[in-house]
């Protein structure tokens, strides 16, 4: 065959729809099911129990809209049941499969573990051995593990969503996106949530303010917050549940709860597909190194998503998957560049960000900063929800938005937006301009942005969200 694509996933699934469309006779083979994380242990799932945990707090205020309704008991077996449903409808009705099928692309999958036996040949843990001249890695990323005594009677999220009941307490361990989503799902569902911070902030590739925000809104809904909490030593089997060990400045500290779930970060899924054989190099955390062609050292295997260790997002992989087929399939030299990328998290309160944080663009710009609260704009006041805010940053000698973060109802939405703008390096003052539908989450973006203009002195023939003032 022409081409072999290792992993099923967002980025192998793009990868063997391209290079089938160029010409190549393409394989396409998974240890798993066809999906990969984003479809089956991702955004699908958790998206759906984040779904559930706003129904309820939807629930909690239809009193203020003159609907009396008796208060919402959550059925976690069934809500397991819902969430199965939805990925298997992803699954089954996706295009990409319909479209990968149509084409002719041979899938194998459920075959366990893929290695290279030699540069041009891997073999599957079923036994399925396939030859090719080119092959595409894309067998994305895991959790990354904690190497403390006592570690294996943690979870990973992908346990946490798996779980049968809806445990009384639990403890999460990292306070990234993955962490803080875990917290937020669980703490709407009737835990007792603890999330645990090494850093100084949770959140920490956010904004400051949004940081800041995230961390009080948290707070207030009960999430018992340790930030800079200190060195984890082990964890010990309880009689209800687990123990943690850590110590602080010198002292020894205890924890305890139902479940302990560790999101400390990514690694590379690389361990077992024997690299080495085929003449693969990885960096120092085990990431597949690739040249801006979306190549490795080997000149006839490319590696796209998350195993190269870049941004990990689904857009992102997708992406550099396009790029790595075209290459592969030998039509292009195309190089990888990394556009605008929205990055959001279905937490309550949403965050969402684009661009460079407040502190990244002081480092090369004089930059206007502009602010709308949430709690004044019409339609977060009708929705009763007004925490949070839109922030947007411009560089002041060109006009250009630099950055937009947003913490609040819709911020993962108004941030794809502002992505837009950003990627077709729209001026402020015409974002400002655009006669955006009243009253919508999507205009809150223009009154910043007006709001921006006007900071800049800007002379416009009109303001879009005049109508939001009125």
């Amino acid at each position: 065959m022409d081409v072999c694509v290792i992993g099923a996933g967002p980025a192998g699934v793009m990868a063997a729809l391209r290079a089938r469309q160029l010409g190549a006779e393409t394989t396409l083979v998974t240890s798993d099911a066809f999906g990969g994380m984003a479809a089956n242990d991702g955004p699908v799932p958790v998206r759906t129990l984040a779904h559930a945990a706003r129904l309820l707090r939807d629930a909690r205020q239809l009193g203020r809209y003159g609907i009396s309704v008796s208060d919402p008991v959550l059925d976690y077996p069934r809500l397991l049941v819902r969430v199965r449903d939805v990925v298997e409808d992803v699954r089954v009705h996706s295009s990409f499969r319909e479209l990968i099928d149509s084409l002719g692309v041979v899938v194998h999958e459920r075959t366990g573990d893929a290695r290279f036996v030699d540069p041009n040949t891997v073999e599957t843990k079923s036994g399925v051995r396939l030859k090719a001249e080119k092959f595409i890695i894309c067998t994305g990323g895991m959790s990354r593990p904690l190497a403390v005594p006592g570690a294996d009677l943690t979870n990973t999220h992908s346990d946490a969503w798996s779980l049968t009941s809806v445990p009384p307490s639990m403890l999460v361990i990292g306070a990234g996106a993955t962490g803080a989503q875990v917290a937020s799902i669980f703490n709407a569902f009737g835990s007792h949530v603890q999330l645990f911070q090494a850093g100084p902030r949770i959140l920490p590739t956010e904004d400051e303010e949004v940081s800041a925000a995230v961390a009080a809104a948290f707070r207030d809904e009960g999430i018992v917050i340790h930030e800079g909490f200190g060195e984890i030593e082990s964890f010990e089997k309880t009689l209800n549940g687990v123990r943690m060990n850590f110590r602080k400045d010198g002292a020894r500290q205890s924890v305890e709860a139902t479940l302990a779930v560790v999101a400390i970060g990514w690694v590379s899924n690389a361990a077992g597909l024997d690299l080495a054989a085929a003449g693969v190099e990885t960096d120092r955390r085990g990431f597949v190194k690739v040249d801006e062609f979306m190549r490795t050292s080997a000149a006839h295997i490319f590696a796209a998503g998350d195993i190269t260790g870049g941004l990990m997002l689904v857009p992102q992989a997708v992406q550099s998957a396009f790029v790595a087929a075209t290459n592969a399939a030998g039509h292009a030299s195309m190089k990888y560049e990394n556009r605008a990328s929205p990055i959001g998290s279905f937490t309550d309160p949403e965050y969402a960000q684009v661009g460079l944080t407040e502190a990244q663009a002081r480092e090369g710009y004089d930059i206007v900063k502009a602010v709308v609260r949430f709690d004044t704009t019409p339609r977060t006041i009708i929705d009763g929800r007004t925490a949070g805010f839109c922030k947007l940053i411009v560089d002041r000698a060109t006009y250009k938005i630099l950055g937009c973060h947003v913490v609040g109802e819709r911020a993962v939405e108004i941030t794809q937006v502002a992505s837009i703008a950003i990627a077709g390096g729209m001026k402020v003052d015409d974002l400002a301009q655009v006669p955006l539908s009243f009253p919508t989450y999507a205009g809150i973006l223009v009154r910043v942005a007006a709001k921006a203009a006007q900071q800049l002195n800007l002379k416009m023939d009109w303001v879009a969200n005049e109508v939001d003032r009125a």
